[in-house]
């Protein structure tokens, strides 16, 4: 029986969840799926430029677990690029941090703790 797996931390939920290629018919397209852990790590990763060992705490996981979500992140957008593939953003096993002092949907920093609307894009928290 294998192990369950263990729930990492989420900081932002991307507001958008699916891309495909332009001009082609969403219901041509095979789909790729990308779990929110994942897209995390891609955020922590490749978008704010931190390191391994910065990203891994920060989603609660030890550096090597951090690598292979990153490693099948990877591989899951070149799939879908290369391919021609729409890419899908759901699932996966995680808790979403809140109440940190930042917006899950623009990043916004200046959120204020117990708030219930981002004061920049006016989303309910």
């Amino acid at each position: 029986m294998p192990r369950y797996r263990k729930r990492r931390r989420v900081e932002h939920i991307p507001s958008c969840r699916h891309f495909k290629p332009a001009g082609i018919p969403a219901y041509d397209l095979e789909e790729v799926v990308l779990r929110v852990e994942e897209m995390e790590a891609l955020r922590l990763k490749d978008l704010l430029g931190l390191d391994q060992e910065t990203g891994a705490e920060r989603m609660n996981v030890s550096r090597p677990t951090f690598q292979r979500i990153l490693v099948e992140a990877h591989r899951k957008v070149a799939e879908a690029l290369v391919e021609g593939k729409a890419l899908r953003i759901e699932g996966g096993a995680y808790d979403f941090r809140q109440n940190h002092g930042r917006c899950p949907r623009c990043d916004y920093s200046r959120v204020q703790k117990g708030a219930f609307h981002c004061p920049k894009c006016n989303w309910e928290l």
